[in-house]
């Protein structure tokens, strides 16, 4: 276990969670760099397994005081996925808020985190870019969240998962369940679905013509076997596809 210097008031203490050693230190170093100031006191474990005994959530784990959990999606034995699921089963009324990060930025994946309760959603390597989203996913060093009013980590998070374009039922007009919790949740992953529609509508018209080709292609290859064999079983039949 890695862990960068002793918390203080007003540092978001954050368990990282990879078990990529590069990504690990990757992400050490941008949170422990000089435009970061000591914002962060970064642990890092190499798996969910050993992060389930810090948070105490395995026989034997003593719970630590953590503020946010950053974690890599595709871990071996335990995902980033199941961590998730079960940090959001600890303390529904009070949840550490979970950032999943992958390589992959498939929509899906994307949607089927959203909907399990994750705050956001990075593409890795983390960048000094994100910083200031995994600060607004964190209630350290600014007022909590009253009213079911939307985090700032959600609102980028609709945000870029839908082109700025905010579902309806995240409009002023929805009503109490678009600034619940579970609201903000169906929100974002309606999102992540809509971008699953419409990249597989993508997929399909681009393949559209590729299949128009091989189904003219086939026509074509059925016309000429059946012209051979019309020519090789009655001679005196030209190679006409008239020909009865």
């Amino acid at each position: 276990m890695e862990a960068g210097g002793a918390g203080a008031e007003g540092v978001m203490r954050v368990l990282l969670v990879d078990d990529s050693p590069v990504d690990r230190r990757v992400a050490q170093l941008l949170l422990s760099s000089n435009s970061c100031a000591g914002s962060f006191h970064v642990i890092a474990v190499d798996s969910a397994k050993k992060a389930m005994e810090f948070l105490g959530l395995k026989d034997g784990g003593k719970e630590q005081a953590i503020d946010m959990v950053l974690t890599d999606y595709c871990m071996p034995e335990m995902t980033g996925y199941d961590l998730l699921k079960a940090i959001k089963a600890l303390n529904p009324l009070k949840p550490i808020p979970v950032i999943v990060m992958s390589s992959e930025d498939e929509p899906q994946r994307i949607s089927r985190c959203l909907n399990a309760g994750a705050e956001d959603f990075i593409v890795k390597p983390l960048q000094s870019k994100d910083v200031q989203r995994l600060r607004n996913c964190s209630t350290v060093g600014r007022p909590s969240n009253k009213g079911g009013a939307t985090l700032p980590c959600e609102e980028n998070a609709v945000a870029k998962w839908s082109n700025n374009k905010l579902p309806p039922s995240a409009g002023a007009g929805a009503g109490a369940s678009a600034t619940s919790p579970s609201g903000r949740r169906a929100n974002l992953a309606g999102v992540a679905m809509r971008q699953v529609l419409h990249s597989s509508r993508v997929e399909i018209s681009q393949y559209l013509p590729l299949l128009l080709k091989l189904v003219v292609l086939a026509y074509a290859a059925l016309c000429l076997g059946e012209l051979l064999h019309r020519w090789s079983s009655g001679g005196s039949c030209s190679l006409s596809p008239w020909c009865a």
